[in-house]
């Protein structure tokens, strides 16, 4: 989404851009700074100035999860976070979760149980799930769906999703080590 044109004087142009803010960020392992204006969220500034478009603007106020990303490993609503308010924090997207051609297990799994249809919110679901993963709270089928009512999916794959996240799960408890390792 683009910004509509405003027409605006010299002094009102040079006042704008006076209000903006430099930021530092991690982005899926690389260090970015970027200048931008103060109420820019973490969401535009992932879209709009990154091309990192994986993340997707569903309903733009926080209920859907379409937006859900990774901030220092705790899934966020980016829609409703302030950019500047996460200056030198490490920000995981959809884009960062898999290793080159290695998929993430959560990736994996939703594949291999058909955990999408439209895959609109599926960026959203991946970023939840591996944070939910990374709480450790999520102990039985209740839990996990209790712990992503904050994503919507408007096609109805829940089923399949939960199965995909009881599969990782169940991956995760049979590590050598028996940590859960997503």
């Amino acid at each position: 989404m683009v910004a509509p044109h405003v027409d605006v004087s010299n002094d009102e142009h040079a006042e704008l851009l006076a209000c903006r803010s430099l930021v530092t960020l991690r982005i899926n392992g690389r260090e970015t700074k970027l200048t931008i204006a103060p109420w820019t969220t973490l969401l535009d500034l992932l879209r709009e100035h990154l091309d990192l478009t994986g993340t997707k603007k569903g309903c733009d106020n926080g209920q859907c999860g379409a937006c859900t990303v990774l901030v220092d490993g705790t899934r966020i609503n980016a829609c409703l976070t302030l950019a500047v308010t996460k200056d030198g924090s490490e920000v995981t997207t959809i884009e960062g979760l898999s290793a080159g051609d290695q998929l993430h297990p959560v990736q994996k799994a939703f594949i291999e149980r058909d955990a999408f249809q439209c895959g609109y919110c599926t960026p959203g679901q991946i970023c939840s799930i591996v944070g939910l993963l990374r709480e450790g709270r999520a102990k039985t089928t209740r839990d996990v769906r209790e712990l992503m009512s904050g994503n919507i999916c408007r096609c109805g794959a829940y089923a399949n999703i939960v199965a995909a996240i009881e599969d990782v799960l169940t991956e995760a408890s049979h590590t050598p080590d028996g940590e859960r390792e997503p």
